[in-house]
């Protein structure tokens, strides 16, 4: 009997530190998830991390309370530079911030700006590159319209900071550890928020001004079924978010090429949209006027002769190829569509392996026809 009570005085208190060490150093479940009752929604796992940066969860989608502030570039300083290239190389990004133009031109690792789109590229300035911020491949670059710009640095994990003053732009603080291959950020303005998007690991990070007005990394969300899934971009409509369909980047991958619907309150999965493999490998989902836009830029094996752009009016009628192919009726075809942007009254779309056709500009009239097709660069 002595050595039952023992065992059971010992077997409690490891029950009892247990629970200590979860409370102090888990994921607590976040009870704010919803279930929807639709046949096509699924219930999402989702829990709160509030000690810092947390460990790998491979289980479950996870967040994380991070209040990081940013490093501060050592010898802040303007570029002036102009741009010694005559082309672009691989354009990812193009779009207007205030009264300026920026491409982002992925291959050459620069980020160029002039405030007339038709300039000669040889006119345009350089924000950075490689040689002054070590910047390498970044794919897209935000702005709050009052002086503050972030560009994601794709393959150095960073997102860099610049600040505009009367004298020009300057690179001023950056962020490290953002995820694996940060792709792609939107600058929310209603809840003044940048999002960045890590396409490898499946993290989404919120970036916030405090009260010095000084951009900190305030948290991230890891979402558990696009974390082993090169995901190139979302789309933030009605307080959802929308990842477009990846290629696995892990042979553990369990989940299906899809386009997937969250809630950003609680992070819930409200729908999945299954795709035919041969647009598995999509870039950006642009929903204007009556159509869902999509850029293809591989099948699900990775082949960049599928790379096209279509349209439809719902998601669900991807599964069954109820779709326009727009690719070679209104633009060349043969390349690689990349982002599409979304300037005053005009739409510009990005492509890569076509040197004559870099960016698109086009419209699109009231009754959905795509119209004044032309190319910039």
């Amino acid at each position: 009997m002595k050595k039952i009570y023992k065992l059971n005085k010992i077997f409690n208190l490891l029950i009892s530190l247990f629970i200590c060490i979860s409370f102090f150093c888990g994921c607590s479940v976040n009870k704010s998830n919803k279930t929807n009752n639709s046949d096509n929604s699924i219930q999402n796992k989702s829990s709160t991390v509030s000690l810092g940066i947390s460990e790998k969860n491979t289980a479950s989608s996870c967040t994380t309370i991070l209040n990081i502030p940013a490093t501060t570039v050592p010898s802040s300083s303007k570029t002036l530079k102009n741009n010694p290239y005559p082309t672009l190389s691989v354009p990812t990004d193009v779009t207007k911030i205030g009264d300026t133009f920026f491409i982002v031109d992925c291959y050459h690792s620069q980020i160029i700006y002039n405030n007339d789109l038709s300039a000669p590229l040889t006119e345009w300035k350089v924000l950075t590159d490689e040689e002054s911020s070590g910047y390498k491949m970044g794919h897209t670059i935000v702005g709050d319209n009052k002086g503050l710009f972030m560009a994601d640095d794709t393959e150095n994990n960073r997102v860099l900071v610049f600040e505009k003053n009367k004298d020009g732009y300057i690179y001023s603080y950056f962020f490290e550890n953002i995820g694996n291959k940060p792709h792609f950020m939107r600058y929310d303005k209603q809840n003044d928020i940048f999002y960045c998007w890590s396409s490898y690991s499946g993290e989404l990070f919120y970036f916030k001004k405090n009260s010095d007005n000084k951009v900190i990394l305030e948290k991230k969300h890891r979402f558990a079924e696009e974390a082993q899934t090169y995901v190139r971009s979302f789309t933030i409509e009605d307080n959802k978010i929308y990842f477009v369909s990846g290629l696995a980047s892990s042979p553990d991958n369990k989940y299906p090429a899809a386009i997937r619907c969250y809630s950003l309150d609680d992070y819930h999965l409200i729908k999945e949209y299954q795709v035919p493999d041969k647009i598995s490998g999509m870039v950006q989902l642009e929903h204007i006027k009556d159509y869902y836009y999509i850029t293809v830029s591989t099948d699900i094996a990775g082949n960049q002769d599928f790379a096209t752009i279509i349209r439809t009016t719902s998601l669900d009628l991807l599964s069954t190829e109820q779709y326009e192919d727009l690719y070679s009726q209104y633009f060349v075809g043969g390349g690689t569509p990349y982002y599409i942007g979304h300037i005053e009254n005009d739409y510009y779309l990005t492509e890569h392996r076509l040197p004559a056709h870099s960016i698109w500009k086009f419209d699109i009239d009231n009754n959905s026809k795509i119209i004044n097709t032309n190319t910039i660069y």
